[in-house]
Order: structure tokens, then sequence, then C-alpha cells
């Protein structure tokens, strides 16, 4: 596996990784959880919203960054992450992994390489967020196993 700077070249893989990654989480966890209305109001346009938010990911004179890992012949992963020099600090924004690479170190790999550019650049501390349901257990084993620190956080909904 390489992991490489993302290049324009990757980005309709990139949102089409994303979409399938996250689909789990969104239709079947997130919308039986809260109901069609929460749904709609806060996630209902979740793949029109990754399509934008993936295609702004990479903007190095914005401090934002994206790696890709990939094998021989496919995409099978990036991680997306942005700096904020002036705090020392950097933020890992997004990852994800293909569904055959996953339990395989990928996500692994990609974190590591996102902390050393940060470290690179300047970052003495990283964020990364992420759910607390089931489909994002496997987010917070890696990350804890990255040494990574949970900070308890809790968000409600509810219809008016």
């Amino acid at each position: 596996m390489l992991i490489r700077p993302f290049v324009q070249h990757d980005l309709a893989r990139l949102t089409e990784l994303t979409i399938e990654t996250f689909r789990p989480f969104y239709e079947d966890y997130f919308r039986p959880l809260v109901g069609e209305v929460v749904f709609a109001n806060q996630h209902g346009n979740w793949r029109d919203d990754y399509r934008e938010q993936v295609a702004d990911l990479h903007a190095p004179s914005r401090h934002k960054y994206v790696a890709v890992a990939e094998t021989e012949d496919a995409i099978v992963g990036y991680v997306a992450w942005t700096l904020d020099p002036a705090r020392r600090n950097g933020t890992v924004t997004h990852l994800a992994t293909s569904a055959e690479h996953r339990r395989h170190h990928t996500g692994t790999a990609l974190c590591e390489h996102a902390f050393g550019e940060m470290r690179a650049l300047g970052a003495e501390v990283v964020e990364i967020g992420t759910g607390g349901d089931p489909f994002h257990a496997p987010a917070r084993a890696l990350y804890e196993k990255l040494g990574c620190i949970q900070l308890p956080v809790a968000v409600y909904y509810r219809r008016l």
C-alpha cells in the first residue's frame, strides 16, 4: 500500500468511498434512531453534503490536506486534516477506508501519516472526532490504539 498526496483526479473516487463508508451509519442507524423529521432536518441530504465537503477537503493554501492510500489497482482509503498553525493544532476531519481494507491497518497507517505531516508542519496536538454509536466503535478503538483520549460528549435531538 502506498500513501501519497491527493491529486484532483482522486476526487470522484474519494467522494464515492465516503458515501459507501458512511451510508450504513446514516441509513441503517441514524435514520431509524431519530425518525424521518429529525433525519431530514439534520442529514436528509447527507450524500450531497459529502459531495460538497470532499471537494473542499484539499486546499493547502488554507491549511487543508488529504492523503490517499492506494494499492496497485485502486484507492482503498484516505485521511483529511486541517492545521491551525497559530495554535499548533491539527484536526483529522475525515477518515475512510474501503470495506475490504478495514481491519488491515489501513486506517492506522493513514492516521499515522497525517500525524507525521501535522508534526512536520508544527502541530503539537491533534483532535479526532467520531460517534459514540455502534457503527463508530471501530473508529473509537483505532483512535484509542493510537493513544488518543476520548472526551465524553452528548448530543441530543428532539422533534419540535
